[in-house]
């Protein structure tokens, strides 16, 4: 846990008004990446592919975040085996839909996870596992996205009331298994990560049912993301202590289902996705730019795997005070602050 010990003691002194970051994040070395073009530890933002502002690929450079998670894939209609970015059946899965942003990513040292699912998704039977019945068709789904980007990961957001949806959860779990073992098949390396709601207690019996059922699947599950934000618990949230409880919850979880894994693999299969500023609850529940500093140091400290927060866009200050903005973040901040912080832990 010493990598770049140095660098972090100085950003942590550096920010310790926390009003302004000058520090660049390091790049990382070639032999730092890990299979399939992740580095061992990644910073990877939530990108907003429906907001057509800036794409994906102006957005990686003005930010400096190499590594982007992109939100969402889903179907058109309940019912249906065919996956768009968005439900929009203008953007298929092809290289006419994000090809050259990715590949441009790609060309400069970083890549893209894309992300099925998400809340409306999940709450309309759009998400793809509850709409399609067929595993093999949402199996070729994912693997269609392989082929056609070459992406490193596939991340599964899965909220709302596809968490009981036990049918959609055992088939997305088959498509899983089934697409890793195309995967091995075909020479390719492919992680899949889960993205979850979480109490500041862990996962809650409903999230955590999801995964006993990826273990019984024979699915293989690089990385479980723990949405650290909207509890609304009701109360006033320290967001960094919530953060720090429920991973360590998820870890003690994660014991329980891959018992024979050292405590190290557990804690690097954990993935923490913060909301910078207000959330959709409010100012009870603000993530704040010293928290983020935090944030930073411990994740590295424990040695998690994946670090991210929704959204690349939100990363502003340019409207303070406002709960929940999909453009900003609600409280006052340079431009991109949340971004330079935590693609440090990027290596």
């Amino acid at each position: 846990m010493k990598r770049h010990a140095a660098s972090l003691a100085a950003l942590a002194a550096a920010t310790a008004t926390v009003t302004t970051i000058g520090l660049a994040a390091p790049r990382a070395s070639a032999d730092s990446l890990r299979g399939p073009g992740l580095p061992q530890h990644v910073f990877a933002p939530y990108v907003e592919t429906y907001d057509t502002s800036a794409g994906p690929a102006a957005l990686s450079r003005q930010s400096g975040a190499r590594f982007l998670s992109l939100a969402f894939l889903q179907t058109a209609q309940a019912g249906s085996c065919t996956a768009y970015w968005n439900g929009d059946t203008s953007e298929p899965i092809s290289q006419a839909s994000f090809g050259s942003d990715i590949a441009a990513i790609q060309a400069s040292g970083g890549n893209v996870i894309p992300s099925f699912g998400g809340y409306t998704a999940d709450t309309t039977g759009t998400e793809l596992a509850d709409s399609c019945s067929s595993v093999s068709s949402i199996a070729q789904v994912y693997e269609s996205l392989i082929t056609t980007y070459n992406v490193p990961r596939i991340d599964l957001d899965i909220e709302g009331t596809s968490l009981s949806d036990t049918a959609g959860i055992n088939r997305r779990n088959e498509a899983v298994a089934e697409t890793e073992a195309w995967a091995a098949a075909h020479g390719r390396s492919i992680q899949f990560s889960y993205t979850l709601p979480t109490f500041p207690t862990g996962l809650p019996a409903a999230e955590l049912a999801v995964l006993q059922n990826a273990v019984a699947d024979g699915a293989k599950i690089a990385a479980v993301n723990l949405l650290t934000f909207d509890y609304y618990i009701g109360t006033e949230q320290n967001m960094l202590t919530d953060t720090e409880s429920a991973a360590s919850a998820l870890v003690g979880q994660l014991q329980t289902l891959y018992p024979g894994e050292p405590s190290g693999q557990l804690w690097h299969m954990v993935g923490v996705t913060e909301m910078p500023g207000i959330d959709d609850f409010g100012a009870d529940e603000t993530f704040t730019k010293a928290q983020a500093v935090a944030i930073l140091l411990w994740a590295d400290r424990m040695g998690i795997g994946t670090l991210s927060f929704w959204a690349l866009q939100r990363d502003n200050g340019g409207c303070p005070g406002t709960k929940g903005a999909g453009t900003c973040s609600g409280i006052t901040q340079p431009t991109w602050f949340f971004s330079h912080v935590f693609e440090l832990f990027t290596r």
